[in-house]
This record gives structure tokens, C-alpha cells and sequence, in this order.
């Protein structure tokens, strides 16, 4: 079963038919953007440095009280991350200029696309492409 998929599809089917003929996707390969949604601060870098502009975030601010006492902080939550890949030639400066480690390359063939609205991904998604992220331990 992949990432993007369930076992079995036309398309796992076509996959492991281009496998068999090309290898195994090196893992390097610039195939799926995977985000950790825990580890980004909502700082913007990605989708200001985007050429293609087709990250599109939104955040909100929350006062946390530290644990040891003293004053409180006011941090961003992310609320909403999405990347556009009908839009995106992935160049991957986002996932260069990111300071918090938070988007990955992910070696695993994206999902199939049948309309263009397919081709949005949504916090929750590229969260699916983290375990397929080499040498990443699993959240």
C-alpha cells in the first residue's frame, strides 16, 4: 500500500509496472513534499520565497504560559497549510529556506490526479508523507 493510495488501484499497478522497469525510487527522488505540522511556527518563509506562490498558509496567535513560570508567550498556531501542486515545479526552495525543519522531500509517487482540485493538498495530507521521509523518525 503507498502513501497516497490504497493497494491495488490502476495506478499501483502502472507504479510497480515503471519499477520493475526503471528500479526503485532513489531516495533523493524529488517526488511528494511532506510537512510537519508540529514543527513549523507559521513563519511565512515558505510561501514568501515560493516562486510559484502556491503555498498558502494561515495561523492564529495564542499567549502560552511557560512551565517553569514567568511571562507569558505569544506564539503562532497553524491553523491551515496547503501546497498547490498543479501550481508547483518543485523547485524546493521552500523545503531549503525552512528553519524549523518542518517540509521534507518524501520518496513516494504522489496520488492521482482525475481534476485539478486533487491537486491541492492539505495539512493533513502532506502529514501522510512523513513516514515515507528517509531517515525520520516517525512523530
Amino acid at each position: 500500500m503507498t502513501a497516497g493510495g490504497s493497494a491495488g488501484t490502476p495506478y499501483d499497478e502502472a507504479l510497480a509496472t515503471l519499477q520493475a522497469a526503471q528500479g526503485p525510487v532513489p531516495e533523493r527522488s524529488r517526488n511528494m513534499i511532506a510537512l510537519d505540522a508540529d514543527a513549523c511556527t507559521s513563519c511565512m518563509l515558505c510561501a514568501r520565497e515560493c516562486p510559484d506562490w502556491c503555498i498558502e498558509l494561515d495561523s492564529h496567535k495564542q499567549t502560552v504560559q511557560p512551565d517553569g513560570g514567568g511571562r507569558p508567550r505569544v506564539v503562532h498556531v497553524l491553523d491551515r497549510f496547503d501546497i498547490d501542486f498543479g501550481l508547483c515545479m518543485w523547485c524546493g526552495i521552500c523545503i531549503e529556506v525552512c528553519p524549523f525543519d518542518a517540509l521534507f522531500w518524501a520518496p513516494s509517487p504522489g496520488p492521482v490526479a482525475t481534476s485539478l482540485v486533487d491537486l491541492l493538498q492539505d495539512r493533513e495530507q502532506l502529514g501522510g508523507w512523513l513516514p515515507a521521509v528517509p531517515g525520520r523518525e516517525p512523530p
